[in-house]
């Protein structure tokens, strides 16, 4: 990036108001620099202000000193610019970084068996052991700690919490049916049948599928 001088201009323009010294004559006390330009000019303390030698500062900026009677002027070199360090940033991606889309992806699957042998169950009439959620449970935490590990871009982060909602959701459910198997020893084939919360979860995976499909994080709230 490149800018003009108007600093520097008012710099020289301060500077040329002060007296003309033998700074020769004078030990320095300091320096002077000017913010793109390189080299320096001894700067002189009297009287408790500081003073430069207008000629090396005119070499500082590359500028010429032209005088007319007691009337001295600085001009600067026409379209002068001072080069200013060029800064790098990350820009930010709505992109998914390709570990957390394939982590992500497994962890939808893992959702997605559960969710099918639970409503396979309950259609079937089924028989559902205590622990029949224990292994999906314990393998879509897995996953999904595999997921936070894989985060790499904003759209990761963002989306890492759609899979986290889907999860809960999908244990809810399943507490859902198993609370209601254990207290009743019987649940209706179509228990779930338009059930608001596995709606959520079906909508939810469908919305998570079409941004794996399209490796980019665009939220339409069904997930929340």
């Amino acid at each position: 990036m490149r800018k003009s001088l108007p600093s520097v201009a008012l710099l020289a323009s301060l500077l040329l108001a002060l007296p003309l010294l033998a700074l020769s004559q004078t030990s320095p006390s300091g320096t002077l620099r000017v913010s793109g330009r390189p080299g320096q000019v001894p700067i002189v303390l009297m009287n408790g202000k500081s003073y430069v030698d207008i000629e090396a500062l005119a070499g500082l900026v590359s500028a010429s000193l032209t005088s007319s009677g007691s009337e001295i002027t600085l001009t600067l070199p026409s379209g002068s610019t001072v080069s200013e360090p060029v800064r790098t940033s990350q820009p930010i991606s709505s992109e998914f970084s390709k570990d957390f889309l394939k982590a992500g992806i497994e962890e939808m699957s893992v959702i997605r068996e559960w969710r099918s042998a639970l409503l396979n169950a309950v259609q079937n009439a089924y028989p559902l052991p205590a622990d029949f959620a224990t292994g999906y449970q314990n393998q879509a935490t897995t996953n999904l700690r595999l997921v936070s590990v894989a985060i790499s871009t904003d759209s990761d982060r963002s989306a890492y919490q759609l899979l986290s909602n889907e999860l809960n959701s999908m244990q809810k459910l399943s507490d859902k049916v198993m609370t209601a198997r254990k207290n009743m020893n019987y649940v209706p084939r179509d228990a779930l049948n338009g059930d608001p919360l596995d709606q959520k979860i079906l909508n939810c995976a469908r919305s998570l599928a079409s941004m794996a499909a399209s490796g980019r994080f665009e939220d339409d709230g069904t997930c929340n």
